[in-house]
């Protein structure tokens, strides 16, 4: 009785409400849709009730095959803390449930749980390692602006670092600040290294040896960066209109098509051809301003340009 009552639930709708019967018809039959919340009659359809409330069980659950799963509800996992967020939290206040202030010895008391469960959070070694190293990455990320998605990627490459004991003989700011290049590559919003390093307490060097080194030992094949991925980005801090954007992604395009972007860095190719773009729309931007923006040398902006310009056949009035 009661499997055959949740698969109704499942579905959406439970008949037999008690003590309802439909006005319009006097009938008895009606079925709770819990998609809509509303009491519907089963026999002429009028809505007898809305805005009713579910009191099923809060372990109700279903993954992405619709199979039911026991959980409760709480914060979601996440692999950005150490613990995975799971561990449970005391708060600093010294406030009850009510909001009132608490007594000295109740006080007295919290302050001892609040220093004996940061302890206990923090285990062995490995726990502070990830501990320390999780909490630079989500420092290094705000820096940057970055979404959740990445910083979940970018942790669960630092935990498989950890688990394959790659992180001896290595400082810990350097492989994860390595991690979260990774994570960013692998999502196709990459960051340059440069950047990565004006965030980090480690140079360019470091992250690029850390990098090239997990990627090995992991096993992580990350294809090489488009450069039309850098479009949106510096599009944004250059100032300059959605069609200039998509004039220089066509040329980046065409560029690769007649593979001209190999062996180049993708921000040299990206600010190339934001320059020519800017030029053809009408809304020129300086060689010096785009180089400054994309991180590279105005030499590097001017060589690209004359690459694509020859190779592209394209007529630029500068």
């Amino acid at each position: 009785m009661a499997k055959a009552k949740d698969e109704e639930r499942s579905k959406g709708g439970e008949k037999g409400e008690v003590g309802i019967n439909c006005p319009a018809c006097g009938s008895s039959s009606v079925v709770r849709d819990y998609q809509r919340n509303i009491v519907i009659c089963e026999k002429c359809g009028r809505i007898v009730r809305e805005g009713i409330k579910d009191r099923g069980p809060e372990w109700r659950a279903f993954d992405e095959n619709q199979r039911e799963e026991r959980s409760r509800g709480g914060a979601p996992m996440t692999y950005t803390i150490h613990d995975k967020g799971l561990s449970t939290k005391i708060d600093w206040r010294n406030r009850d449930s009510h909001g009132r202030s608490l007594s000295p010895e109740r006080r007295s008391r919290m302050y001892r749980l609040r220093k004996w469960q940061r302890r206990i959070r923090v285990s062995d070694a490995a726990e502070r390692n990830l501990a320390f190293a999780l909490s630079e990455m989500d420092r290094m990320s705000s820096q940057l602006g970055l979404p959740r998605n990445i910083r979940e990627i970018s942790a669960m490459i630092y935990r498989e670092a950890v688990k394959n004991q790659l992180i001896r003989g290595r400082s810990i700011e350097g492989v994860s600040s390595a991690a979260l290049y990774a994570g960013c590559r692998k999502m196709q919003m990459p960051r340059t290294l440069e950047e990565i390093a004006e965030v980090s307490r480690v140079g360019k060097k470091e992250i690029a040896r850390n990098y090239r080194f997990i990627t090995r030992e992991l096993d992580i094949h990350l294809a090489p960066t488009d450069p039309a991925n850098y479009v949106g980005r510096f599009g944004s801090e250059l100032g300059i209109s959605g069609e200039t954007r998509t004039k220089a992604i066509e040329l980046i395009k065409k560029a690769q098509e007649k593979k001209l972007t190999s062996g180049r860095g993708p921000t040299g190719i990206a600010a190339a051809a934001i320059y020519i773009a800017g030029i053809m729309t009408g809304e020129k931007r300086t060689q010096r301003k785009v180089a400054e923006i994309a991180r590279v040398t105005e030499v590097t902006v001017r060589n690209r340009y004359r690459e694509l310009a020859e190779e592209l056949d394209l007529v630029v009035e500068v």
